[in-house]
Parts: C-alpha cells; structure tokens; sequence
C-alpha cells in the first residue's frame, strides 16, 4: 500500500557534517553518510547515484546499505565523468561520446541488478540546447530516442524511469515536461519503461503535479515519485508541502488512485539551508504519514466525488481541508 516505503538523497546526510562529527576532516564517507540516514525514523530505502556511490564492487555496497538496516530502491545515473557530458549525454553531436554515455548507463543497469535493486532513473539533464540554430532538432530528438531504447533493451527485466526536468544544467531539456517524455516512451515501445514525477520539477514546467501523473499513469507507468516543494521557479528542494499542500495531497491522492506501490523519495536539499537532515527527512515522513491518512478519509467521502462530477471547487476544497485536518490531529 503507497506510504509504508520511504525512501532518500543519500548526499543530504553530509550536511552539517563537521556538526555531527567534529573530528571528521573533509567530506563524509559513503559508509557515514548511510549510518547517519538510518537514525531517520521510518526510512526505509534510499537510492544512490551512479557512478558516484557505487564503485567497482556494488555488491558490497549493497550490504553497506543493508547492514545498516535499509534497502536499494534503485540506482539514479549521473553524466558528469566525461566534461564532453556537458554538450550531451544521448544526444552528444559526437558518436563516440553518446556511445560512451549508452554504454555507462549500462554498466549502471549491471550494477543496478548485481544490488538487487529493480529500477534505473535516467535524468538526462545534458540532453537538451542553449541557443536557437545550436541543432537540428529531429536529429536530436532521433539520438535521444536511439540511446533510450538501447538502454531499456540492456536488461528487459530492470525498470527505468526517465526523469524529466524543464531545464538546468542545459536552458532547455529535451524531455521536459510529462507530455514530452510520454512521447518518447511511447516511440521507444519498451515495456521496462516508465517515468518519474518529481514534485518540484513539474511544478515549474508549469504542470499541475495530479494532472501529470494521472497522464503518466494513463499512457505509460509511474515508477518513481520525488516529493519535495519550491516556488515554481527552479528546483528549490524544500520540505514537502511547505508551499504547496493542496497541490501535494492531490497528488498523492492522485497515485494512490492509480495503483502507485512504490517508494516515496524525499529529493530535498536541507544541505541548502543549514538544515539538519535527519530531522528535515523525518519531518517528511510524518508530513507524507499525515496526507496519506488524509487521502484514506478522502477515498470514503461520497462528497468529493460528487464535487468533481460538478467541478465545484469550493465543495471539493473543504472536504479536502477537513480530511486533512482531522488526519492531522489523529497523527
């Protein structure tokens, strides 16, 4: 049922670090940073980053994670080992360089499946374009799909989930929006493809988050969901529902409809803000905790059905404020 799976950023565990370990001299190791998430009360996973967390051993890695109580959700690809990343991943203007990216990405599917871990998240955040005339877009939208479908086809029985971001590091991504990305999945054809909502970034590609996934769960499958929040405007990664709680609990209300069993990922930045980290991931928990007793008593409530069926938002938003309310004084 959606809400008993936890799951993290393991790199917020370094915030603060010479707080919580004042003999320590530079940065956290990995081992660290793990123990340090598992005090997070109701964690349950996290996911780590290729090739960044995992190394030549990602077995081993896996029971670092395991004996500190916790589980792999899934691995999530970074394209920053080769600088010549940054002109594109997939869709690089040089072969050899989308061919040492698709070939990365399946090294990272290997290491997904040596660490029992069921899903890769793609966020190609390289792939995309600074400047009108910088490309001819059918041949990198054709790239894009081309490194897509070699990928899915690796290991049909590892899922991957493509992240989509609006923008940043490139001015504007090619899979952008959920619209977009649905798109490309439908033109890949894989059936080990799905997509990953996160909050904050459909938020500022200018989506209502319950619409997108409804879509998503429309037309392909959600497999990953990154609760946070900001101000539409850039990947802030606040605390979920800090800014936007109605928009947060109808999208939770939104997945659950749809079937959604897996883990919540908190992709928040409390290194930003000086926060202390385990308590700003607890603080999620509990905020996720209390909507989803919300959505329960919102599954049972005959008014907000009938609302809807009248597009009555005054009705709708009362019974949503009331469910919630009452799920907070029961928490």
């Amino acid at each position: 049922m959606l809400g008993h799976r936890f799951a993290t950023r393991i790199n917020s565990f370094a915030s603060g670090a010479s707080d919580y370990w004042p003999s320590l001299t530079g940065k956290p190791s990995l081992a660290q940073m793990l123990q340090r998430a598992a005090t997070v009360k109701g964690l349950t996973e996290l996911d780590l980053n290729y090739p960044d967390h995992v190394g030549d051993d990602p077995a081993a890695v896996a029971r670092m994670v395991h004996d500190c109580g916790l589980q792999v959700s899934g691995l999530a690809m970074r394209y920053y080992t080769n600088p010549a990343y940054k002109l594109g991943a997939f869709t690089n203007p040089d072969r050899a360089v989308r061919q040492e990216a698709i070939d990365l990405t399946k090294r990272g599917i290997d290491a997904a499946r040596a660490m029992d871990a069921p899903m890769m998240t793609l966020w190609l955040g390289q792939d995309g374009y600074d400047y009108a005339f910088q490309c001819d877009y059918a041949a990198l939208w054709q790239d894009e799909i081309d490194g897509i479908a070699e990928v899915a086809a690796h290991d049909p029985d590892c899922m991957i989930s493509i992240e989509y971001k609006p923008n940043e590091p490139r001015a504007y991504s090619i899979l952008c929006d959920a619209a977009t990305t649905l798109l490309a999945i439908a033109e890949v054809g894989a059936a080990n493809l799905g997509v990953t909502i996160d909050f904050a970034h459909s938020l500022y590609a200018d989506e209502q988050p319950a619409f997108a996934a409804a879509l998503v769960q429309r037309r392909s499958k959600l497999l990953g969901l990154h609760l946070n929040d900001g101000y539409a405007k850039r990947d802030d990664g606040l605390m979920v529902a800090s800014v936007h709680e109605q928009a947060t609990l109808e999208l939770l209300r939104e997945v659950h409809r749809g079937g959604f069993d897996g883990a919540i990922y908190f992709d928040t930045f409390p290194d930003a803000s000086g926060l202390d980290p385990v308590a700003e991931c607890a603080a999620n928990i509990r905020t996720v905790r209390r909507m989803l007793g919300a959505v329960t008593q919102m599954a049972g409530d005959n008014r907000l059905a009938d609302a809807q069926s009248r597009h009555d938002p005054v009705q709708a938003q009362e019974v949503a404020r009331k469910a919630l309310a009452a799920a907070t004084t029961t928490d």
